[in-house]
């Protein structure tokens, strides 16, 4: 068994997001702006056949993450499974604080962390351990799926595009290269013979709005 597409699907919009304020592993909410995002492309998905024949939603047991694939699951009936190993990268020390705190106190290392640079966010994960910790769940979920079946993935930005390059067998170096997940978009990936290749990325209803990897 395997699903013929994967959706990654990035949360909806938070009060962190807003402000600019490094999340990582904190269980913060969606706001209102998020909610309706959530909803709005949670609508899109159901209806514009990128969620369709045997279908299976999952979701980082985050609030952002869970409240977001909640949303899709109220207009297709398609429960939510929660996987922690879903969950946006661990960012140690920084998480909680200010880009403008963290560019102060580790300029050098928050640039790392910006330029796509294997380091640890905050002395918390690498890139290359949120990619690998993500990929695998991702896959795990797509081989349970039945054969032609969708697998819709709700996450974190930093998560999805660490577990996409991987996906697509992209080194980790062209991070910089991919734009970063916006909230409450998604990208697509479809099972071609020799691997997954990406359909769409930052796809999504017009008004569904954006902000910083988390």
């Amino acid at each position: 068994m395997s699903a013929a597409t994967v959706v990654l699907w990035r949360h909806g919009r938070t009060p962190f997001n807003a402000e600019n304020r490094m999340q990582g592993q904190l269980d913060v909410p969606l706001d209102e702006v998020g909610r309706a995002q959530a909803a709005a492309s949670a609508a899109h998905l159901a209806t514009a056949g990128a969620v369709a024949g045997s279908t299976a939603l999952v979701a980082s047991d985050l609030a952002r993450a869970a409240d977001t694939a909640r949303a899709l699951s109220a207009l297709t009936g398609v429960q939510v499974q929660l996987d922690p190993a879903l969950r946006e990268v661990d960012a140690g020390c920084w998480q909680g604080l200010l880009n403008t705190e963290i560019t102060a106190s580790w300029p050098q290392e928050y640039a790392a962390w910006r330029r796509g640079d294997d380091v640890r966010a905050g002395g918390g994960e690498r890139r290359s351990e949120v990619a690998a910790r993500t990929a695998r769940a991702v896959q795990r979920h797509a081989d349970a799926v039945p054969d032609g079946g969708t697998l819709v993935v709700a996450s974190h930005g930093a998560a999805l595009k660490g577990a996409l390059l991987q996906l697509l067998g992209l080194d980790l170096a062209a991070w910089g290269a991919l734009a970063g997940f916006r909230n409450a978009r998604w990208a697509v990936l479809a099972r071609a013979r020799h691997g997954w290749v990406l359909g769409e990325y930052n796809a999504g209803p017009p008004a569904a709005g954006e902000g910083v990897e988390g």
